[in-house]
């Protein structure tokens, strides 16, 4: 392949000070600056021609040109001099760093200097060293077999994942001639990716990556990776592979009607990238094989993934679940909160091991263990499974638990007002033909309902006409929930009562479209003030946190909520009753999650290194016991 610099200055790019960039952020900040004036296609050739002539001169360093791969082609497109000599002087300086270092900020570098909305509509985000690393490492644990297996990345784009299979792949065939080994990889790796330039940035990362064995054998890596639509699958190259490992793109799609129809088992509603690339590895691997997927959190609970984990549950079980417990930092402008998990197709239901990663800014990792969990006997309802430490013991108790809010009378919608979409009949004055918005902002952090509309665009009222209106308007009292809270807020649960006065001295009200609305549907068990004082508890708000991993709390995830039986809803009443404040009704709740010593014992002694006797043991034991269980 042709590694000439392009030399003709096409397209235009800032000219002040091109430094050589200095580590990750130094990458991402150098790529933004020369990129940020361009948008579009010339933004996105910019990319790839910048990364293009870094990669190549690292890549120069390490193979001679007649050591490297035909394929993939990639032709760039001229930039700025400017430009390319400061991707002439990145290269020289990855060109120092190992391998999988420099496959890392040259990922890091492209990505960043794509426009922002391309990037997310087709979910380009590569992934970093230490959340390969795990992947990989979870797949060793499910028993992939690197000297014999065939592995897939379907949406290889970087190469970070395929050349660290690579090198476990020559890790595993120790003894074995350089020749054979390169065949061993071409062989047994395979990688697909829609975008050009990232199947050829990948193809010669694994380059970079088993460059010592290339130079040895005296002949280049047979091509491995391949430019094509991962979801247009040949039945006749289904079920081959070992072990099928990705991190997919994520984003909600209209597909084909062919398309849908295929995928139509992992769809409920609207479809989503993640969701036709998880049933694709699922026809993709052989019975028996291995997936190990990075996921976004919302698989567990999102209602738009029902279809998928009932697919999941049925046909490829879950081994085990890592959460990425600090997300600052790992993918870089990513909003999803995310998750590895590995399955096996084919495999028997089992209870999923959960451990929680903590990744720095530096790409330093540690790995705590979480215990076991069981995923629920209605498949299609969320996973509970905890996120951090502190969830391990409510989360096992909440999962035995079934009770909801249904079964004491409740049913949960979403506001029905979008409040744009009437903004011709928005009024400042009440008049006849007026109701009351009730916005999110009328439900307080503590847990109070106070009419108010103070925010712009808030106006109070809602001119309605009977005639087709009738849908938005509420005529009873219910509990109203917050639909988004911000990250750093105390609580994900924010819950207020409406009172029935309100309601009947406008005779009716108008509910937005960020609020959940608790309503009763028929005659309830349980008053609006004990609902009300359960979702504002801290417990529930920490059972929620382990069905819900985002900061929006869906109506279908308030639905599905563990609550606690009858028994500990009529001593709620009667506090609720008396006024009690809310230290004593906080108690009540979380005595109901509890559990008794021997099971919170049981639940360390899951650990994969559970040790009675361990430090974590005395963390998690109950408080009136820290020291070892006799017997």
């Amino acid at each position: 392949m042709e590694s000439t610099l392009p030399s003709v200055l096409s397209l235009s790019v800032p000219s002040k000070g091109c430094p050589v960039p200095s580590g990750k952020e130094g990458a991402r900040d150098l790529v933004r600056a020369l990129s940020s004036e361009l948008s579009g296609e010339r933004r996105r050739a910019f990319a790839r021609s910048f990364t293009f002539i870094t990669f190549q001169t690292c890549l120069e360093r390490h193979l001679p040109t007649s050591l490297r791969s035909s394929a993939p082609e990639f032709r760039p497109a001229a930039i700025n001099r400017r430009a390319a000599e400061a991707a002439l002087r990145f290269g020289a300086e990855l060109a120092a760093l190992s391998p999988r270092q420099a496959i890392q900020l040259a990922g890091d570098a492209y990505t960043a200097a794509l426009p922002p909305q391309y990037r997310r509509s087709l979910g380009v985000f590569y992934t970093p060293l230490a959340i390969v690393d795990r992947l990989l490492a979870m797949s060793d644990r499910a028993r992939v077999d690197w000297r014999e297996a065939r592995v897939l990345d379907p949406a290889c784009g970087g190469g970070a994942i395929l050349a660290g299979a690579a090198l476990r792949i020559v890790a595993a065939s120790k003894g074995a001639k350089p020749a054979s080994l390169l065949q061993r990889i071409g062989a047994g790796l395979r990688g697909f990716d829609v975008d050009p330039f990232g199947a050829w940035l990948a193809q010669a990362a694994v380059e970079l990556a088993v460059g010592d064995v290339i130079r040895a054998a005296g002949t280049p890596l047979p091509t491995i990776v391949d430019v094509r639509d991962s979801l247009d699958i040949d039945d006749a190259e289904a079920d081959g592979f070992d072990l099928v490992v990705a991190n997919p793109p994520y984003g909600r799609v209209t597909p084909s009607k062919a398309r849908r129809e295929y995928f139509g088992r992992a769809i409920y509603g609207h479809a989503n990238l993640f969701g036709l690339f998880q049933d694709a590895a699922l026809r993709w691997a052989r019975t028996g094989g291995i997936i190990a997927y990075i996921a976004p959190t919302s698989l567990l609970s999102g209602r738009y993934y029902a279809s998928l984990r009932r697919l999941l549950a049925t046909e490829a079980p879950p081994l085990e679940v890592n959460f990425v417990a600090e997300r600052a930092g790992v993918f870089a402008d990513a909003l999803q909160e995310t998750m590895l998990a590995t399955y096996r197709r084919g495999g028997a239901r089992r209870a999923v091991a959960v451990s929680f990663l903590s990744v720095d800014c530096d790409g330093d990792s540690a790995l705590a263990p979480g215990g076991v969990f069981p995923l629920p006997n209605e498949f299609e309802a969320p996973w509970l499974l905890p996120r951090v430490h502190g969830q391990m013991l409510i989360a096992k108790r909440a999962a035995h638990m079934p009770h909801r809010l249904r079964d004491y009378g409740y049913g949960v919608s979403t506001g029905p007002l979008v409040w744009n979409r009437h903004r011709a009949a928005l009024r400042r004055e009440r008049s006849g033909s007026t109701h009351p918005i009730v916005w999110a902002e009328c439900v307080s952090k503590d847990g109070v309902f106070e009419w108010r509309h103070g925010r712009r665009n808030h106006a109070p009222y809602l001119e309605t006409h009977a005639s087709h209106d009738d849908l938005l308007i509420a005529r009873g009292p219910c509990v109203l929930v917050q639909r988004t809270t911000a990250p750093e807020q105390p609580r994900r649960l924010v819950a207020a009562a409406m009172p029935e006065s309100f309601v009947r001295a406008h005779g009716g009200v108008v509910i937005e479209n960020h609020l959940n609305v608790v309503r009763p549907c028929r005659s309830p068990s349980a008053s609006l003030g004990v609902v009300a004082a359960l979702l504002n508890s801290e417990t529930v708000d920490t059972v929620f946190r382990c069905i819900g991993g985002s900061v929006a709390v869906s109506a279908f995830e308030l639905e599905e909520l563990p609550l606690p039986d009858s028994t500990v809803i009529a001593d709620l009443e009667a506090l609720v009753a008396a006024g009690a404040g809310p230290t004593r009704i906080e108690a009540v709740i979380a005595d109901a999650y509890s559990e008794e010593t021997k099971e919170r014992i049981d639940v360390v002694r899951d650990w994969d290194s559970g040790d009675p006797g361990s430090d974590e043991y005395l963390m998690f034991a109950p408080r009136h016991r820290r020291s070892k269980p006799s017997g």
